[in-house]
């Protein structure tokens, strides 16, 4: 019985799939083979990578497009050995034998791989064993480097130089194509060389490269195919709304898609028995069950936002700031999949949208002590403003001691709101939220289900007040009515947060009632 592929490589009699070639633009992947090209093949962890590289590997020693023997290996081993560039190449090494004796069955390559001695020449002896493998045939050697960019400081730099040497040699005495492959181009690698006490750039290392290949997500029909596989084998139907909110909230990245649909279809191994099709709710109770236990996927991503370089990116769009980062940064962010960049920067999707910042604020939202039912009245309705005006008044007597605690100051503010809601909301319902670069606001919509089966949405605006107030109220307003509309509620709340120095809080706490396009929008000031 096949199952959806959260972990390791996809194997089509294991799991339902997306054949990996389909997912390459093969045409250009075998034109580069074909004119010995050496070129770069990089997307964010987990998207399908080493999937796709195994799948080409089979392609190339299958015959069909050529006479190749094609070669995998993974470098993650010698990640370990960090500077001894000896113990990360005899690492190297065995995993070259190892490939040569199971895959190519060439046993003379594999004893060879055994019996080198990587410390007494670290430098020179990959190449030198490359040479010797890519002259034992005729037929061109391809080989695949997998994970390339977990090596770090020397011996990464003697690996990309030992084979940028070799490069001149091809085909007949070294490997004919070579594919790297990680998270990154291997133009944005900043190498810390101890030996010669200084950053190497990745693509100054190997300058050899013809051209960098970035595995995408899926599309919309990809995720409606994968869903659809599920539907063949055991005739459990998704309806046509739960089809696209997993594509809306995981924008086709391979893993959310993989994990959301395994959590609606499986417990401990077999098919969950449903009497009906599979709805939004479900795609939802997902999602929040992924989030609850930190998936692996999820945890490390998170962990990704302590690095400054993911600070510069991500604090302005969480607070809707004006985003003077540097390009690199930009590009870093994006390689790890947590930022997309078209038509404008943002957070990737809207399950890593709920994730950053929840993982920012959980230590606050475990301080904050009020109970959820105190916010619910009888009929199991939402006192959003109630739960407003508590806001203002933890806002007032926290925010100081929180925001100075806060890795990302600039966003602190939306921050606070955002965890103070959710500890409440998150009881029944679930919080939306859109960050609008360079608008110093954040859109949150709170959709809160009742017991009779109707549900309540509710907008709630969050602006940084930096200028006059009443510029900022009536850009508030404007925008505030426009996102209802979007939303389709007549609901909507708008929080001004004034963080200008010297001003009171009798200054900065206020409610007031307005109208805009017919919409009734309250304003509380904090």
């Amino acid at each position: 019985m096949r199952d959806f592929n959260t972990a390791g490589p996809v194997r089509p009699d294991w799991h339902y799939c997306i054949p990996p070639l389909d997912r390459l633009n093969l045409r250009e992947v075998l034109a580069l083979v074909r004119r010995a090209r050496y070129f770069v093949l990089h997307a964010p962890r987990q998207t399908g990578k080493t999937s796709a590289l195994l799948a080409l590997r089979d392609l190339l020693n299958g015959g069909s497009v050529g006479d190749y023997r094609c070669a995998y290996v993974n470098v993650e081993p010698a990640q370990t050995a960090r500077e001894d560039v000896g113990a990360a190449i005899g690492a190297i090494l065995d995993g070259m034998g190892r490939e040569a004796r199971h895959v190519l069955e060439d046993p003379a390559i594999a004893n060879l791989a055994e019996a080198l001695d990587p410390t007494s020449r670290p430098h020179s002896v990959l190449g030198s064993f490359l040479s010797r493998w890519a002259a034992a045939d005729l037929r061109p050697l391809v080989l695949l480097i997998d994970e390339i960019d977990a090596m770090v400081g020397d011996s990464l730099v003697s690996v990309l130089r030992q084979l940028r040497a070799g490069y001149v040699d091809r085909p007949e005495r070294f490997p004919h194509s070579l594919v790297l492959c990680g998270v990154r181009d291997v133009r944005d690698y900043r190498i810390h060389a101890s030996s010669e006490k200084q950053v190497i750039a990745g693509g100054s290392a190997f300058n050899i490269k013809a051209k960098s290949l970035r595995l995408g997500d899926f599309d919309k029909e990809e995720v409606t195919t994968l869903l659809g596989q599920h539907t063949t084998a055991t005739g459990q139907e998704f309806a046509p709304e739960a089809v696209n909110a997993v594509w809306e909230q995981t924008r086709g990245q391979p893993w959310l898609v993989n994990a959301l649909a395994q959590e609606m279809c499986f417990r401990y191994g077999e098919p969950r028995r449903y009497a009906r099709r599979l709805g939004v709710d479900d795609v939802f109770d997902a999602r929040e069950a992924l989030i609850l236990r930190r998936e692996t996927h999820l945890d490390q991503l998170a962990d990704k936002l302590a690095e400054p370089r993911v600070r510069r990116v991500v604090e302005p769009l969480l607070g809707g700031g004006d985003g003077n980062y540097h390009a690199r940064d930009l590009e870093y962010a994006r390689d790890l999949g947590l930022v997309a960049v078209d038509p404008s920067p943002r957070i990737a999707n809207p399950i890593y949208r709920e994730v950053v910042p929840r993982e920012l604020t959980w230590v606050l939202e475990k301080e904050i002590r009020h109970r959820p039912s105190r916010y619910v009245d009888a009929d199991g309705a939402l006192d959003l403003e109630g739960l407003l005006a508590a806001f203002q008044e933890f806002f007032r007597d926290n925010s100081e001691h929180w925001i100075r605690r806060a890795q990302y100051t600039e966003a602190g503010p939306q921050l606070v709101l955002q965890a103070f809601l959710h500890r409440v909301v998150n009881a029944r319902g679930r919080i939306d939220r859109e960050y609008a670069l360079g608008s110093r606001r954040v859109d949150l919509l709170v959709v809160w289900p009742r017991p009779g089966g109707e549900t309540d949405r509710f907008v709630v605006e969050c602006k940084l007040l930096r200028s006059g107030r009443a510029r900022t109220l009536e850009r508030g307003l404007e925008q505030t009515a426009a996102y209802m509309d979007l939303s389709g509620t007549d609901v909507g709340h708008l929080v001004i947060f004034d963080m200008r120095e010297g001003r009171s809080w009798e200054e900065r706490i206020f409610r007031e009632d307005h109208t805009r396009g017919g919409k009734r929008i309250t304003v509380w000031g904090a």
